[in-house]
């Protein structure tokens, strides 16, 4: 049920950067319902079927097919067209085995990158904070949203490799140099490198330098995912 006060539409001309849109040829766009994602991290599911993969024509089509549960987003049937698909999400349609990662460009902007189906239910997890709850227990907040269990030896900024059929934690890397860093965000944005060199700071942010075949780049600690140790550990193209 919509909210009182709740506003579906969006100026094109103030939509995030990361959406891939055309902005000039019509006003009004949809906005993203309250989801996993915060809306300016996110696109709505629309866009994906619509623009993205040419599903559909119009917001009607689309609309029609995930109303049929065609369409799944890290394994659950999405109905909705403004539902928020953001960073590191999985999107499959089974009807053509298809499986994508979302990911951003070098713009920024979120794209889709094929995967194989042995890695639709394999997600990639920063941590971005950390809750005592009751008995000493440990909750670790996710990037996207969602809480799950886990203990001390997980700290903020590392990753964790997630089943999300099983609900179960597959692997944990460190935030630490030698390890292989994906950047979501910044100047460097979809470059992918190795941690050289990490400047912690009391005050204001920390940054990290990381480097690859080509160069040597540095940005901001909080801009960088983990995606492996000698090799990421999810398929994920070297520079978007």
């Amino acid at each position: 049920m919509t909210r009182i006060g709740e506003k579906k539409s969006l100026k094109r001309s103030k939509a995030p950067k990361i959406w891939r849109i055309h902005r000039k040829n019509k006003k009004w766009t949809v906005k993203n319902i309250p989801g996993p994602h915060s809306g300016e991290k996110a696109v709505p599911l629309l866009f994906i079927l619509r623009d993205y993969l040419g599903y559909a024509k119009t917001r009607r089509e689309a609309k029609i097919i995930l109303n049929k549960g065609l369409v799944l987003v890290d394994g659950r049937i999405r109905k909705d067209e403004r539902f928020p698909v953001g960073v590191m999400d999985i999107v499959e349609i089974p009807k053509t085995e298809e499986c994508y990662r979302v990911l951003p460009n070098r713009k920024g902007e979120m794209y889709l990158y094929k995967v194989p189906k042995e890695e639709k239910y394999l997600k990639i997890f920063s941590i971005i904070g950390k809750t005592l709850l009751k008995n000493g227990v440990v909750q670790l907040n996710l990037h996207d949203g969602r809480n799950i269990l886990g203990d001390n030896t997980y700290k903020v900024y590392d990753t964790i490799l997630y089943d999300l059929n099983k609900k179960e934690i597959k692997g944990h890397i460190p935030f630490k140099k030698g390890t292989l860093g994906f950047v979501v965000k910044g100047n460097n944005v979809s470059k992918m490198g190795k941690i050289v060199e990490i400047d912690k700071r009391e005050t204001g942010h920390s940054t990290v330098t990381l480097e690859n075949k080509r160069e040597r780049f540095k940005t901001l600690k909080e801009y960088v995912y983990i995606v492996g140790k000698g090799k990421s550990l999810i398929s994920i193209p070297e520079v978007a």
